[in-house]
């Protein structure tokens, strides 16, 4: 009974002290936690945020990120509605970059960048690379023209207009979470100013094409001109001009290549002739000139 009442007394001193270890470190804690209010359930672009999509949980305040909400009366002001302008999962934090003001709509000038503009060009199946391009991904616009040049000769050519232009909706779906193709009929695309103008003057005097982009990878400072000179595997790409074309293609040569081609020999010169002449039991030899020609 004795060591029962020993062993029984030890383990009260020891729960004390371990739960005033952590009191004490709760106390000295420079900070604390705050409420948050977080999306109890996925929200897409464009999903009203309602009070029954909300909860409030308590997060690290040394932590918070910018713009949160501490309460749902704060969220949404005399049941004033808001709605998701970006995708949000379970459990993320709602935070004001990412729904309407109060009453508001799923705008797509909310998300903007401020220099930015939003146009929307034409698209087909084969355009918009069979469906694959999605809100979200990064894309080079292409336009196939036919100029007319000074010689009025015309043929059609393919230009880089723009790069690495980012795609903020297909048709009416502007949600990036988006996975599965789907092909639409227009894309908007978030573009300056004066890409904007381009791509308003490229969609009346040619066809507009996009071509999927990997969003690491670097522009290309310099962009050629494929004409229809250059459909041919390997064949120089950017030959075209306003003129005619630079570009010459080179005669197919069928076995190996020659090599440099040297200048003709000259003539070896005629040599001497020599004549002998016996006279009884002497002869004599003599060098004869031949005549050129003979």
């Amino acid at each position: 009974m004795g060591v029962a009442i020993l062993i029984g007394l030890a383990a009260v001193f020891l729960a004390n002290s371990y739960l005033g270890r952590v009191e004490q470190q709760q106390n000295t804690s420079p900070q604390g936690t705050v409420k948050v209010a977080v999306a109890s359930v996925p929200l897409d672009f464009g999903t009203p945020i309602t009070p029954d999509k909300v909860r409030l949980v308590d997060w690290p305040a040394g932590s918070l990120p910018e713009g949160t909400f501490s309460s749902i009366p704060q969220l949404l002001p005399m049941n004033h509605t808001r709605v998701a302008l970006r995708p949000m999962a379970a459990n993320e934090p709602i935070l004001r970059s990412k729904i309407s003001g109060e009453g508001g709509r799923a705008a797509i000038s909310a998300v903007l960048d401020p220099t930015k503009r939003a146009v929307a060009v034409r698209l087909s199946d084969v355009a918009g690379v069979g469906g694959f391009v999605l809100p979200g991904d990064v894309v080079d616009v292409l336009v196939t023209r036919t100029p007319m040049n000074p010689n009025g000769n015309s043929q059609q050519i393919t230009d880089v207009l723009l790069q690495k232009v980012r795609v903020i909706a297909i048709d009416q779906d502007a949600s990036d979470s988006t996975d599965k193709p789907a092909i639409g009929k227009t894309a908007t695309l978030e573009v300056a100013q004066v890409d904007a103008q381009k791509l308003a003057l490229a969609q009346q005097v040619g066809q507009l094409s996009l071509a999927l982009v990997n969003p690491a990878s670097e522009a290309s400072p310099t962009v050629e001109t494929v004409s229809t000179d250059d459909l041919r595997d390997g064949a120089y790409v950017g030959g075209y001009s306003d003129g005619a074309p630079r570009y010459q293609p080179a005669p197919i040569a069928y076995g190996p290549p020659a090599g440099p081609r040297m200048p003709p020999k000259p003539p070896a010169p005629n040599p001497d002739l020599t004549v002998m002449v016996v006279r009884g039991t002497k002869d004599s030899s003599y060098e004869v000139g031949r005549y050129v020609g003979r």
